[in-house]
């Protein structure tokens, strides 16, 4: 009997976090709307303020991480930019400067061939991916939002994503 009680307990413990699961989130000076549909994903770095995943389909999915190091903090716009662009072979990439308010934001986009894996470990190839980012700048430090994923998944989220970073510069 204890042990029914206690899985029953874990149960309920597990619904509810996932029930508590955020729809409005914030990372540095921004809050944002969590797209519908798309999930929030506990985050695995401390470097990582927030993530989200964009399903797709055949249970593949696009993953979006959210970054904030603080004033001066996380290398600037370009370097990020080249970086992102670095992860990318055999592809095309793209910038846009945006002003959403007063907010200075840089929109990034790449496809082509992803070398995923954590900077300075071993990298695999993913063919046929892309990268929706962007850059909201900030006096209490910019914000780095990277969504990537197989391709088709990315293009077809772009909307939800530029919706989603504006809302949040715009308030």
């Amino acid at each position: 009997m204890k042990t029914l009680l206690s899985c029953l307990m874990t149960l309920l413990a597990v619904a509810t976090l996932r029930a508590a699961d955020p729809v409005q989130f914030s990372v540095g000076d921004f809050s944002f709307d969590r797209p519908e549909g798309w999930t929030w994903v506990p985050t695995t770095s401390s470097m990582r303020k927030a993530q989200l995943a964009v399903p797709g389909s055949e249970g593949k999915t696009a993953e979006v991480t959210f970054f904030h190091f603080g004033p001066g903090q996380g290398g600037g716009v370009q370097a990020n930019v080249q970086r992102w662009f670095g992860q990318f072979q055999d592809g095309s990439t793209d910038t846009r400067a945006e002003k959403y308010g007063k907010i200075p934001v840089t929109i990034v986009t790449a496809s082509g061939t992803f070398s995923s894996g954590m900077p300075g470990g071993p990298m695999t190839p993913e063919g046929d991916y892309a990268l929706r980012g962007a850059i909201l700048e900030s006096p209490g430090g910019d914000v780095f939002i990277k969504m990537t994923g197989p391709e088709a998944i990315v293009k077809a989220a772009a909307g939800a994503f530029e919706k989603m970073v504006k809302t949040a510069a715009d308030r």
